[in-house]
């Protein structure tokens, strides 16, 4: 089984953490409110306090992690502060995974944030995840629509499950 660490675990993401347990899976969910910790540890994952605007709170979040869910589609606030979380920090955060135990990263490309923000993070995950050699895949099921979301989440992941797992069965790691 595998940890996925799910970056913006708010309704959506806590779903997706009860339908990750259920299959045995470890979540970590981080929120950047410590009043709703709580809510995370309820949906089976385990809660961390940490900001995406200030990745270096969110870097032991990073350990033993095999997928990272950059769900922040439909984060809210300022139009530069929504740019610098899928552009700069973003960025930030890729560079850092690279030397992670991380396999497979999924970028949710759908929701509120305005699209050219989306395809600029879209854009930046692409690059570095084809520099790094880790596999990535891009969420773009609409966040408005629950169920579909939530199973195309759960396609996403487990098809980066699978090249993670074929990834560490190589002849080089037996």
């Amino acid at each position: 089984m595998a940890r996925v660490l799910i970056v913006g675990c708010g309704c959506r993401g806590q779903g997706l953490a009860r339908s990750l347990r259920a299959d045995g899976h470890a979540v970590r969910g981080t929120t950047r409110d410590r009043a709703r910790a709580a809510a995370i540890a309820t949906a089976g994952a385990e809660p961390y306090v940490g900001d995406p605007d200030r990745i270096a709170t969110l870097t032991y979040a990073l350990d033993n992690v095999t997928i990272l869910c950059w769900l922040l589609g439909s984060a809210t606030g300022p139009d530069p502060a929504l740019r610098a979380l899928h552009g700069p920090r973003l960025k930030m955060l890729l560079e850092r995974a690279i030397d992670t135990t991380i396999r497979g990263i999924v970028y949710e490309t759908a929701g509120t944030v305005a699209p050219d923000v989306l395809a600029e993070g879209r854009a930046a995950v692409a690059r570095a995840c084809a520099y790094s050699e880790i596999p990535h895949a891009f969420l773009d099921a609409d966040p408005a629509d629950p169920p579909r979301w939530l199973a195309a989440a759960r396609a996403e992941i487990d098809g980066l499950l699978g090249c993670a797992t074929l990834a560490a069965d190589t002849p080089e790691t037996r």
